[in-house]
This record gives structure tokens, sequence and C-alpha cells, in this order.
């Protein structure tokens, strides 16, 4: 495989002059980006280690690091790395990871290599400087600072005297570069030696390529606004925001699984025979961490038996109802009264009772997350929707507000919160501003805007896009001092408390380029997918891939007699993507877009090789397997397959 982006180390002449002047160094090296992805590492260090030592110098320590132009990432390894009594740093990377290293030290920062290009490719830093690849790197000169770039007439030796407050007189939102290489350079007490040096002169017959595209200057902005990484994919969600909000009509027959949720599935209370009513508890909680689970319909136990599940497969012991139609309600379905009136011990005990879980991920069930354990001071309610497609909880957010303020409201007094959050993404203007006339007369409830992004509705970016907190690596929102809910569990949570109903219905969003007529429906649960595809009009045609969920994080479905479950908030219906994978480049898309701030690449790696222990330095375990890597991988590797397989042999590690 060709590589694409090198440096290569400055001649021995221009090396031993670097090092004349100091000593006590401290290498910085870049694992080289597009190239073959291997684990080898590279020569240059070694090479210039030998050097060093030959003329007598004493090297304190080196260390290589991925992407080192990925600012938020290098920041972190490096913070500890350079030991007491180093000099100075000496960088092996291109010009971009030079900068981005001058500007972390307080110490000077010596560029050991020249940037050299093939084809304009150069990374994708996140770092606000930039590099010319003209093969003549003079950050040595400067301080740390591309006199190339920086300055608008890329002049090499000093002002052009144009420069007014500071400004530069070409681009006056710019600062003037020299007068920024001039301060670096008084700062490091290096401006004598700038001066007495020779004047430089630019080979223009070595290689030169303009490498930071538009799309790097754009895109930086995003990948930093609110949280740490994340990816703009294309919404699609004109296929189905415009259909309104109807009740899909009612299955002939119902099949409800008995794990709908996080934990333990629940234990069967009922056999075949036995008549169920709307809202009757068919299935009790088997544990702390588990759901009881209710009849959707009324009518006729038809089995208890094993059948397939969207996301668990097959195999998992379900209830099947033949349906009556008549819609018998069960006595246990009374409304509780207001939450004026109820404790928070009584809203917990209700929400446990009438089985509501997440209704935007995994089903976690909801009456935990309302025991946390911990102080809380706001509760976030998650409307952004950020997953591409779907409209589901738009929907609920514009046909069932003043329920989504009520449950929001029951969970701040369950958890002793004094703060309320819903935060919608601003490409859904109109939910915007109806929850912010619905909650006009609460001081403690705030609607917040965001800019689209995913995975913006992932708990911990939430809580970082919000409250500006970091929930610690292996915690919860808790640690944060803060509990996120999705807006449809928090109308789930109305239901429950001024109607007594159970999770027994969802609204479900039908879409995807495959399907003939989009939509948004209220669904019992346990209704077949096959059977609402086909009231939309089927799926056509061949290379066709069905998901509960979004196109991000659904979950494939290779058979379609499967059971709407309380957290399926889409069906979607795509052209399979049939391109087949490659070799990894070694682009660093994957840790660019990474919002756990992981490099992704290792993870195909280290699972190949078996080395678990490795994995697990990665973090594997952090990840939230939110599909950003994947999305934007060059060479299309299953990333998330492999980071699953991955976690469940870190999982059987003894």
């Amino acid at each position: 495989m060709e590589n694409y982006t090198k440096y290569r180390l400055k001649s021995s002449e221009e090396l031993s002059q670097a090092l004349a002047g100091t000593d006590h160094i401290f290498v910085v090296v870049c694992n080289k980006c597009f190239q073959e992805f291997t684990m080898a590492d590279e020569p240059e260090c070694g090479e210039f280690t030998a050097l060093a030592e030959a003329r007598g110098k004493t090297v304190t320590g080196a260390v290589r690091v991925d992407f080192l132009c990925n600012k938020t990432q290098t920041l972190r390894k490096l913070r500890d790395a350079v030991p007491p009594g180093t000099e100075s740093v000496f960088v092996i990377s291109c010009g971009l990871g030079i900068q981005t290293v001058a500007d972390m030290v307080q110490l000077p920062v010596f560029a050991a290599a020249d940037t050299i290009s093939r084809r304009g490719q150069h990374g994708m830093a996140l770092t606000p400087k930039a590099c010319d690849a003209c093969a003549q790197c003079y950050l040595n000169v400067t301080g740390g600072i591309c006199p190339v770039v920086d300055c608008s007439k890329s002049l090499l030796n000093g002002q052009c005297g144009g420069a007014k407050d500071g400004k530069c007189e070409v681009d006056p939102s710019k600062d003037c570069a020299w007068e920024k290489i001039q301060q670096r350079l008084e700062k490091l007490g290096r401006l004598e030696e700038f001066r007495s040096r020779p004047v430089q002169l630019r080979d223009y017959s070595k290689v030169h390529s303009k490498l930071i595209s538009e799309y790097v200057r754009a895109i930086r902005e995003k990948r930093l606004d609110g949280f740490y990484g994340g990816v703009h994919p294309v919404e699609h969600k004109e296929l189905s925001e415009h259909a309104d909000l109807v009740r899909f009509p009612e299955p002939d027959v119902v099949v409800i699984p008995l794990s709908m949720h996080a934990g333990k599935p629940a234990e069967p209370l009922v056999k075949a025979g036995d008549h169920v009513r709307v809202g009757q508890k068919i299935g009790e909680q088997a544990g702390f961490i588990s759901a009881p689970v209710h009849a959707s319909v009324s009518g006729t136990v038809l089995a208890v038996e094993p059948r397939r599940h969207p996301v668990l497969g097959p195999g998992v012991l379900s209830v099947v109802i033949q349906n009556d139609k008549l819609g018998t309600l069960d006595e246990s379905v009374r409304p509780y009264g207001d939450i004026e009136a109820l404790s928070p011990e009584e809203i917990v005990e209700i929400v446990k009772d009438k089985g509501i879980v997440g209704m935007g991920g995994a089903g976690f069930p909801a009456y935990v997350k309302l025991q946390p354990g911990k102080p809380i001071d706001a509760v976030l309610l998650n409307g952004c929707e950020c997953e591409p497609m779907l409209t589901a909880d738009h929907k609920v957010l514009l046909h069932y507000a003043d329920d989504v303020v009520y449950g929001l409201r029951a969970v701040m007094k369950a958890v002793g919160a004094p703060r309320g959050v819903i935060v919608i993404e601003d490409n859904k203007p109109d939910a915007v501003a109806l929850l912010r006339e619905k909650t006009a007369a609460y001081e403690n409830i705030e609607v917040k805007a965001v800019r689209v992004k995913y995975p913006q509705g992932a708990e911990k970016m939430l809580i970082k896009r919000v409250l500006g907190r970091s929930v610690p690596s292996g915690g919860l929102p808790a640690d944060a001092g803060a509990v996120v809910s999705n807006v449809s569990s928090a109308k789930a949570i109305a239901d429950a408390i001024r109607t007594g109903m159970p999770l027994i219905e969802r609204v479900v969003c039908v879409t995807g380029e495959r399907v003939r007529t989009p939509g948004n429906y209220i669904v019992k649960v346990g209704t077949s997918f096959q059977q609402i595809l086909d009231f939309c009009g089927g799926v056509p045609g061949e290379g066709v891939t069905v998901k509960m969920g979004g196109p991000m994080m659904g979950v494939p479905q290779t058979e379609l007699d499967v059971p709407v479950v309380k957290s399926a908030n889409g069906i979607i219906a795509c052209e399979t993507d049939q391109t087949a994978a490659v070799e990894c480049i070694k682009c660093g898309r994957c840790a660019d877009v990474c919002p756990m701030e992981l490099t992704p690449l290792y993870f195909p790696k280290y699972l190949e090789a078996g080395n678990l222990q490795g994995l697990k330095e990665q973090n594997i375990m952090d990840c939230m397997e939110c599909r950003c890597c994947e999305y934007i991988c060059s060479s299309k590797i299953p990333l998330v397959t492999k980071i699953r397989e991955g976690k469940a042999a870190v999982r059987g590690m003894k």
C-alpha cells in the first residue's frame, strides 16, 4: 500500500545545528498516518536518538503518539509524559504535530523532520494550526509557529510592517503571525538567536501542496461543538416528518417478550388459555435490574413460549395473546392523583410497577434511575432524536407536550432535582417553540435548543453539552449530578401517574428510502414488524436492510416476524451497503469522531492478534457503539461488529 502522508528526518547537519544549543531532550514521535496500519514502530525515533546520543546529548525519554495533531487527545497523552529536568522537546512529525506540541509545552520545541506529501492527504487535524508540507520546515527558526501558513504573505524573515494593532493588513481578522512569532521567541529566550540566523530562502522546487482543505476547516468547529467528536450524517427526516401521528390498527395477535429491558427477564404470570385485560401484569419483575411486563390488548393467551426477539434473537420467552378487540381495561389501570400529592417514593413505586423503561436506548428500568443514591441537581430530558431518519420523539413532543412536561416534573420530584432541562436539536423549531410555551410557567424548567450533531442524545454527550460536566470512565450520569431520560419515557411516566396505564404502546417511526409510505404510528407492544411494513406498502425489491432503530445504532433484522418492544422507536428499510472492506489506511478519522475520545482503529488489530490486554488498555469497554467510527471509516471496516466481539472477549477474561 502506498504511503500518502510522510515526514522525513532532517539532514544530519540540520539536526546537529538544532541540537548544538541544548541538552536533556525529550522526543515526541507521531506514528505516521495515511499508510497501511501495522503495529511495527517507525525507525525515525531510533535514528534520531542515536544521532543525539552520538553528539553527547542526554535523551530524557520518548513517547509515540497516534495522530499528534489531534490536540484534544494529545494533550491528555502528553500531560505527564515530559520528565523533570528536560530542557527541550524534539518532535518527529509533520508540521501539524510539531505546532500542536509547541502550543502545549512550556519548553523550546524543535522540528526534527520535514513534511512531505503525496496526493494532498494530510490527516484530519483538529488543531487550528496548519502545515503546507513545504518539505523544509521552518518551525525550529520560528518557535513552533508556521510563517508559511500563519502569515498571509508567507514571509520567512520577519514582518512586512503593515500590521495595525497586532492584526494582519491582508486579513484584519487574523493576528499578525510575526508578532506572535517574536513574542514566542522572546518568551523562550531565543529572540537574539533568531536575529543572528542567516536569511531564510524557500526552495519552491521541493514538494508543495495546499493540504488543509476547506473540509477540515469547516468540520473542526463542528467536531468540537459541545462535546468532542461526533458526525453529521445526512438526516433524511423529510421522509416521515410530514406524516401525522396516527394510531396503528390493532393486531389480531400480539407477541409480548418477557425481556424488553436491561437485566433479567420477567417471570411469566399467565399460561395458555388464560384471559387477560389491557394493562394486566403478565410478567413479574425478576430482580433489581428488571421490569414487569403487561398485556397490550385484551384477549386469550395462546402460548407462553420462546419466540424471536428483534434485539436478542431467537429463544426469548414470550406471551402470545389473541386480541379480542374489546380493549377491556384491567382493574389495576386507575389514576394515582397529581404529583403534588405523591411522595418521591410513591412516584418511584408507580414507575416500577408500570414497567417503564428507557425508550430511547437499551431499555434500562426507569425506577432504578429514579434512585440514584447521589445528589442530583439537574434532570435532562433527551428530545434530540439525533439519529438520522427517525421522527418518533419529534411527534411525541408535538402531540404530547403537556405529558412530557408532567413526566419531567415527576422525575424531578422523585430525584430531588431543583432544575429540569428539555434538550431539543434545532432542526425541530416547532417543538422548541411549543415546549417553551408549555414550560413558561415553570421557572426551574428550561428548553434548550442545541445544534444538530450525532450522537448528541447519548447520556454522556448530553451532560457534556448542556452541563459542561464529564461522566467518569465507567461511571453513571448520577456521578455528574444528573439524571437523563428520554421524552417518550417521560410521557409514559405521565400516563402511569395520570391514568394508571403501564407501558404497553409507543410511538414508532416507519421510514427509509425503501418504505413506500413512511409514517409515525402509535403501536401496541407486541405488534409484528411484518404487519407494520405491509401496512406501509411493503419493502419492494432486493438488497434491502431492515433495522429496528435508526441507521446508525439500529439493530439489523434477518427476519421480520418479530414484535415491537418498548425500546422500538423506529423501523427503517434502507439500501444494503455492498461496499467491501479493505485494510485500514490509518487516516485517523475514527479517532477524530469518537465522542468517547478512543482510538477505534486499534480494536480490530488487537482483536485479530488476540491481545485482550491491549483492548482493555485502549478502553474498549468505554465504547458506546454509536457507530461514528464505522460511519466515517475510509476502509469500510465493520468496526462496531469488531468492538462487540472485543468486548465479549474482554468480559470473558480470567
